[in-house]
């Protein structure tokens, strides 16, 4: 028993379909592309500002389809003021009601709502630097010996002590070298720079004494101390808040004390400014600022928003996902546009031939020599910017390519035997050209078909990356690229509408490379 598809296509169609059923990475591309298509069709299932079902005072709304006021809310109370969802569920009133229930999307944001940057408020961060600080000091020595001037050298010397007129020696073992070098100093002899390693009360350092030329004796003969051990290096440190308050991030070099120090800074500073602390830091002190870092956008991904946020604040992956819808609606759109309008123009054409012909040619080539991009720009500082008016403007350049084709294919059909068969039963032109030419002619329509979806595709991304495509707050992937251009570091805006963009195409490519292998006639040859 024959197969009801049987009585609507011809066993070439049937052929070629199976034919096209064995290139397995058309099959594929073009299940996957359906399947992406559909899901955009349902976006608002699974990004949405607006809760899918809402219970409250014992009324049951539907959010996402309806645009309700708080006066709809109420009963006819109040004002008419659009409904803060988010506000209305969390608030007291709402909880303090069991029958009162929100059930929200998958991912509760819309392609056009504003994140509120208190939400990541666990996404913020300290910055905090720690600088240990150095011993090192100075002393000018008098002609007798004693210490007549000291520049930051108490931690050389026992605390409460009185530096200035006692003598060095009664405080640090001195070695002769560093004796000799004093006293050359004194007698105005030339020396060297010179390091000492001197052992005291107060542990051990290192002097340095600098190079002299010979000349008068000196009043004063300087020498510089530092610690003996290296000091810490600073500390750079990128400190968060965890959700059961505590910071995270210290390394475990830093010293117990000091890392309850630096953690405390750090969660004050995470509610308001800290200014410069200095706390202990192993035997000396550490001087420690710390700085909260704000949100700003764009914002990397993180948990909830999952292909990160854009430069005005909105969900990433809500605008991607809302901006295949578009893009494949405008692309399929388009093409099918391009196809009638094409196939009409070049039909008539090839069909009719002589002055009609040569007369649709040479306006098609007049057509075809304007300007494109600055038409639209034209028409998009006159009329303004929609999907409608982008749509009719470039669909009116789009069939020149089909109407070729269809023309070429009608010149060589109309001289067929089936066609003067046709006429001399006396059928009428539009009958030929429906029932016997067009059927016979539709191959390079259908190859054509996805390669013009593409183009339609990457069209439309193209102009709203140059500004004259789709109004601005419209998703699309071709402003998301926009951003990406000023914002090079959000590496975020650059792969997720970018990858979209490149799936969707190289789909497309595939769907139209498997139909144009099926409709090969080469192809069919071989296989019969």
């Amino acid at each position: 028993m024959k197969s009801s598809t049987s009585h609507f296509l011809s066993p070439l169609t049937i052929k070629r379909l199976r034919n096209f059923m064995r290139i397995r990475r058309a099959v594929a591309s073009l299940v996957l592309l359906v399947s992406l298509f559909v899901l955009s069709l349902f976006s608002e299932l699974i990004c949405n500002s607006n809760p899918l079902y809402l219970r409250y005072q014992g009324k049951t709304f539907f959010p996402f389809l309806q645009s309700l006021t708080m006066r709809d809310l109420n009963g006819g109370q109040g004002e008419a003021m659009p409904v803060d969802y988010k506000q209305l569920t969390d608030s007291a009133e709402f909880k303090a009601d069991p029958g009162n229930r929100a059930v929200w999307a998958p991912i509760a944001f819309g392609p056009s709502e504003v994140v509120d940057a208190r939400t990541l408020d666990q996404y913020r961060t300290v910055r905090v630097s720690v600088v240990p600080e150095a011993d090192v000091g100075r002393i000018d020595l008098a002609p007798d010996g004693t210490i007549a001037i000291t520049v930051a050298c108490s931690p050389f010397f026992p605390k409460g002590t009185k530096i200035r007129n006692a003598k060095l020696a009664d405080y640090w073992q001195l070695p002769p070298e560093m004796i000799q070098a004093i006293e050359s100093r004194r007698n105005g002899k030339a020396d060297a720079a010179r390091e000492f390693s001197i052992t005291g009360k107060t542990g051990s350092a290192v002097v340095t004494m600098p190079e002299t030329a010979a000349g008068p004796a000196p009043c004063l003969v300087r020498i510089s101390f530092r610690q003996k051990e290296k000091p810490d290096s600073p500390y750079q440190l990128q400190l968060r808040r965890g959700k059961d308050q505590k910071i995270a991030g210290i390394p475990a070099s830093i010293p117990a004390p000091a890392a309850k120090e630096i953690a405390d800074l750090a969660a004050r500073c995470f509610e308001s400014p800290v200014e410069t602390t200095v706390i202990p830091w192993r035997d000396r002190h550490a001087e420690v600022s710390c700085v909260r870092s704000e949100i700003v956008w764009p914002f990397r991904p993180v948990k909830g928003h999952y292909m990160g946020i854009d430069s005005a604040g909105r969900d990433v992956l809500a605008r991607v996902l809302y901006g295949m819808r578009i893009a494949l609606l405008f692309g399929i759109a388009l093409a099918l546009w391009s196809m009638c309008f094409g196939v009409t123009i070049g039909s008539i054409q090839g069909f009719f031939g002589g002055w009609v012909d040569i007369t649709g040619q040479r306006l098609t080539e007049i057509w075809s020599a304007l300007p494109f991009l600055y038409v639209m720009i034209f028409v998009g500082s006159a009329l303004g910017r929609s999907f409608l008016l982008l749509l009719i403007c470039y669909g009116l350049f789009n069939w020149i390519t089909i109407s070729y084709y269809m023309r070429a294919e009608f010149l060589r059909l109309r001289q067929r035997t089936f066609v003067e068969a046709a006429r001399c039963q006396g059928l009428s032109s539009s009958r030929i050209i429906f029932s016997h030419i067009l059927p016979n002619g539709l191959t390079p329509l259908i190859t054509l078909f996805p390669f013009k979806l593409m183009g339609a595709i990457g069209s439309l991304a193209a102009l709203d990356f140059l500004g004259f495509g789709l109004p601005p707050m419209t998703p699309s992937w071709g402003e998301l690229l926009h951003q990406a251009q000023q914002f090079r570091w959000a590496w975020w805006l650059i792969l997720f509408p970018a990858a979209a963009l490149f799936t969707v195409m190289l789909l497309t490519v595939m769907i139209g490379e498997g139909l144009r292998d099926a409709f090969d006639p080469r192809q069919q040859s071989k296989l019969e």
